[in-house]
């Protein structure tokens, strides 16, 4: 079983052991540069993301089996869509779950510093 990653981030030490072990994932896919750029960088301006999300279906089409795992974490409406297409094609869409951090340091000047940590805790499968 297959892991393809559709995030925009590198995959951690810690999400790729939790990939490995908890999902038996024997092989990890990362998109090549041209798909991974069209999804961090999904413009704002346009009206709806099937046109620029094609190339991402068919890629994802062209590497992925019923099945396989596919981690999809990004913009909001490109994330949906994917994961729809995800489901209808046979694919487990997941997401990685976090632990967050925030600690404020309150400065002289009246600043006030907010420094978030994220920890990986778990996969979850998109529930169709």
């Amino acid at each position: 079983m297959n892991l393809i990653v559709l995030f925009n981030h590198t995959l951690t030490a810690t999400q790729e052991g939790d990939a490995r072990v908890a999902l038996q994932v024997e092989e990890i896919i990362l998109p090549p540069e041209d798909i991974r750029r069209l999804w961090s960088e999904v413009p704002p301006e346009l009206e709806n993301l099937g046109g620029w999300l094609g190339p991402v279906r068919l890629w994802l089409s062209s590497v992925a089996v019923a099945g396989d795992f596919v981690l999809i974490q990004g913009e909001f409406g490109a994330t949906c869509l994917l994961v729809n297409f995800c489901h209808s094609q046979g694919l487990t869409p997941i997401y990685s779950t976090t632990r967050r951090e925030a600690v404020e340091e309150h400065t002289a000047d009246g600043r006030v510093h907010i420094r978030h940590t994220f920890a990986h805790v778990r996969f979850r499968r998109y529930e169709s």
